[in-house]
């Protein structure tokens, strides 16, 4: 065999290329097939109206294609439900983006003076991050919420930012992105990803019919978070065909934002009197094991607010007293401890001072305390928790709290940001869970429009997961159904069994609801 031949043989055939197979076309995409099933008219509708959003959209090409496939799955949501592509236009008007998508990012917020110390403690591990949810009578249309949170968030300034380290202090730009809605997978209050860069520092999620935002607290408190919250729900029902009117309240998604809406609000404290507040002493803990997993599980005991409001006012007292005198109670049968102080915290809302539409965080706390051993029965700790509540939550008490959060601020005004990390963790031994045993975090009523309230079941709070405390609790109030929850972060059901028995014993119906455990 002539093997000269045969290597010469061999490098041609290698030189032959095989022939390309033709790539097999994916077929059009839904939407293209419905356009390309219309008439001339109204094609030309479409493009029309495309045009009309490649004017209002000029962020990244990667985020503005995101965007419009968001208006074409919407559209064709609309059109398999019978809706006709007027309306569907109609109610997607591009006119909803506003500005916000045209213009290049150009405002930045300094963090307000309570919200300083949060990014510094996730060197630690720690996000404060809270939820709040509505729940609606219908099942979500995912293809709706999406639009409505594209159309609400330019009404947000202050939210529509990103999470930034300065030289001194952490800062929030504005980013002009594609703000995500997301179906529900984790569990609640999950920490975000907020050092990438133009991450959103909150989460918008849905599960079946209801729909929730979850919020670095880095961002706002419970009353900017609810407005929030309002004004993306008010904004999905409209695309959903509920015509909702805003009756002058806050959450009116096509008003121009002021300027009051993003201050740091600390700032119309009298800077003056004295300074306390913050540090004090260990609280008696709840036991049980910490679970791995937190929250371990949420628990909502759903009672109607009437009922719940008669029997507080029976006792003397507001419901915020009533509940706070049977945490104490199921505090102390969740311990095994018999000498000490238990301690709850009760967020105040600086509002009520100081009245201010900022819808950034403006609330400070005080601490309700009891020895244990005084803690055996509702009618001799309910008058001492009153007493104790009106005077630390007092004007006085709160701008003591504010000085010594002005002061702390001050402290630390000059030190790089690379240092204060380094001493936050000496900070949260002071300011930690530790001097607490559990949260209060009462949100009140929340009043909204007629035409949205048709639509709504109810609303819950859910508090992010403590350190060290075994639960946290949060009650809200609106279509006279109060959702008191409760955030567990140990399997040992004590506490929230013995809320149970203990509302029952005052003849308070309820339905409790909840998630299974979080861990096997």
């Amino acid at each position: 065999m002539d093997y000269a031949l045969d290597s010469k043989l061999a490098r041609f055939v290698r030189r032959i290329k095989p022939a390309k197979k033709k790539k097999k076309l994916a077929p059009p995409s839904p939407f293209k097939q419905y356009v390309e099933s219309l008439s001339d008219e109204k094609a030309e509708q479409l493009r029309e109206f495309f045009a009309d959003f490649g004017a209002h959209c000029l962020i990244a090409k990667k985020e503005t294609k995101k965007l419009r496939a968001d208006f074409e799955r919407a559209i064709l949501h609309y059109i398999n439900v019978g809706v006709s592509l007027d309306e569907a236009l109609d109610l997607l008007a591009v006119k909803n983006l506003g500005s916000f998508y045209a213009r290049p990012p150009v405002l930045w917020f300094p963090l307000d003076d309570a919200a300083k110390i949060y990014p510094l403690s996730m060197e630690h591990g720690i996000m404060s991050i809270f939820r709040l949810s509505v729940y609606l009578k219908q099942q979500v249309v995912p293809e709706l919420l999406q639009m409505a949170l594209n159309f609400t968030i330019r009404r947000f300034p202050s939210f529509a930012t990103t999470l930034k380290k300065g030289f001194f202090w952490h800062y929030l730009d504005t980013t002009k992105r594609r703000f995500t809605v997301e179906k529900e997978k984790g569990v609640p209050c999950e920490s975000l990803k907020v050092a990438l860069s133009g991450s959103q520092s909150f989460r918008v999620i849905y599960y079946d019919n209801r729909i929730s935002v979850e919020l670095f607290h880095v961002l706002t408190d419970g009353v900017g978070g609810m407005t929030f919250l309002m004004a993306l729900v008010s904004e999905y029902l409209r695309l959903t065909g509920v015509k909702t009117e805003s009756d002058g309240m806050p959450w009116d998604v096509n008003a121009i934002p002021i300027a009051e809406e993003v201050e740091n609000a600390f700032a119309k404290v009298p800077r003056s009197g004295s300074a306390s507040g913050f540090m004090d002493k260990l609280a008696v803990q709840m036991n049980g094991k910490l679970s791995e997993n937190k929250p371990s599980r949420v628990i909502h005991f759903k009672m109607n607010a009437s009922e719940l409001k008669a029997v507080a006012e029976k006792h003397n007292t507001t419901i915020t007293v009533y509940l706070l005198t049977l945490m104490f109670l199921a505090g102390r049968a969740a311990t095994d401890e018999l000498h000490g102080e238990a301690s709850i915290q009760v967020p105040v809302n600086m509002r009520k001072l100081y009245p201010s539409k900022t819808l950034r965080n403006f609330s400070m706390y005080c601490g309700i305390r009891l020895p244990i051993e005084e803690t055996t029965d509702l009618q001799s700790i309910i008058v001492k928790i009153h007493e104790q509540l009106q005077k630390k939550a007092s004007k006085e008490s709160m701008d003591a709290m504010v000085m010594a959060t002005v002061r702390l601020v001050k402290i630390l005004k000059y030190i790089p940001l690379i240092l204060k990390q380094r001493v936050a963790k000496v900070v949260y031994g002071f300011l930690g869970d530790k001097i607490f045993s559990n949260t209060l975090s009462n949100l009140g009523v929340i009043e909204m429009p007629q035409a949205m309230a048709e639509h709504i079941e109810s609303v819950d709070a859910v508090l992010g997961p403590p350190i060290t405390n075994r639960a946290a609790c949060s009650i809200v109030t609106m279509n006279d159904i109060a959702t008191f929850t409760i955030t567990k972060t140990t399997l040992d059901p004590t506490f929230e069994e013995a809320m149970h028995d203990l509302l029952l014993a005052d003849n308070i119906s309820m339905t409790v609801e909840g998630s299974d455990f979080y861990e096997a």
